[in-house]
Parts: structure tokens; sequence; C-alpha cells
């Protein structure tokens, strides 16, 4: 199989969970693009071998969280303002849950959405984002304790 086969294979096979993952920690479509572009464009350019599916797939994740990592990083160096002031929601019953989630620190957005949206384990979680599981852990029980009291309206 050629690389732009494999790339080809990988793109279709994974495009969404990654970017599902990257739009969850960075929080705006853009950036979530690019940051699973560069995941594939790392792809090609060290072509690692999996021993299998489930290495594959952690492999793709790990990278693309230090992608978001890298954005996350440099727009802590260079702040810009965003336009948007509200996020679409899949429907009206979730709006609020969303603007709450993207509220969260990136941390603990990635482990929200790792967690609830793609059903990691926290010992995964925490190998997928380089930290520990206990440290996972406490980035939940922050999120769900901040989600609780912004969606009561203690805020």
């Amino acid at each position: 199989m050629t690389p732009s086969d494999r790339l080809e294979e990988l793109v279709s096979r994974y495009e969404n969970t990654l970017y599902r993952a990257a739009l969850a920690i960075l929080g705006t479509a853009a950036e979530a693009e690019d940051a699973v572009q560069e995941t594939f464009l790392r792809f090609l350019q060290t072509r690692p071998k999996f021993k299998d599916e489930n290495h594959e797939k952690a492999w793709l994740l790990r990278v693309t969280a230090n992608c978001c990592k890298d954005v996350l990083r440099d727009k802590q160096r260079h702040p810009t303002v965003e336009l948007l002031d509200v996020y679409p929601a899949p429907n009206a019953e979730t709006a609020d849950l969303v603007e709450a989630i993207l509220e969260l620190p990136p941390d603990q957005r990635a482990a929200v959405h790792l967690f609830y949206y793609e059903g990691y384990s926290t010992e995964e979680i925490g190998r997928i984002l380089g930290r520990r599981p206990g440290t996972v852990r406490s980035d939940l029980s922050r999120a769900r304790e901040a989600l609780r009291r912004k969606l009561k309206g203690e805020f």
C-alpha cells in the first residue's frame, strides 16, 4: 500500500474522531481543522508502524492533542480576540451545555470530550494527553463541578 493510499484510509477512518477531539480542546472549528491536518502531516513525515488499530488510533489522538497544545501555547504568546460571541449547538436543549463546556479550561475540555464523547477510560486519556490518570480524574471532577455550578446559575 502506498503512503498516499494509507493516508486516505486513515483520513476516512479517523478524521471525524480527531476533529471532535481537537474541537473539544481548542473550541474553534478552524483551529481544530488545522490541528487535524497537522496530525496527518506528522503521520506522513514519521510513517510510524502500528501494532494494531487501537495503537493507531491512540497515536493519532496523542499527536492531535499535542498539536492542540501547540496551538494553545501559541495563542498564549500571541493573544487575539474571537469573533463569535456564541457557539452553535446541535439543538436548543444542549446549547447551554455546549457553551458551558467550551468555557472550561483546555485540559478539562479535553478530558470531558475523551471521557464522555469518545468513551476512553481515565488511564487511556492520561496516555493520550501525556498526563497521569489521577490528574485526568481531577480534571473531570473539576469540570463536572464547574458545569454543575454554571448550569445551575451559580457563576
